[in-house]
């Protein structure tokens, strides 16, 4: 099972969206609440080279991107096997 990151804001439709998938896909993932933990929100940005909004998503340390990205991903085909490593 890979090891998957979500950082996320209670507040945001594109993080619930984004969450919904992996859920629906049967992915276990650790949620990352930037209003919760602010201290949290640099090591984000960080992470995903610069970017601020939420949601960030990282597979096994990979930068995945956000919610569009995922979805894309998932698109082309790419998230399955991603979700099937680890």
């Amino acid at each position: 099972m890979p090891k998957i990151e979500v950082y996320s804001s209670p507040f945001c439709g594109f993080c619930h969206r984004a969450k919904r998938l992996l859920t629906q896909k049967g992915a276990q993932f650790t949620e990352i609440d930037v209003i919760a933990h602010p201290e949290r929100r640099n090591e984000m940005v960080q992470r995903a080279k610069g970017g601020r909004t939420v949601p960030q998503i990282f597979i096994d340390g990979q930068h995945v991107g956000g919610c569009d990205d995922l979805f894309a991903l998932d698109r082309r085909g790419g998230l399955d096997p991603l979700l099937k490593a680890g």
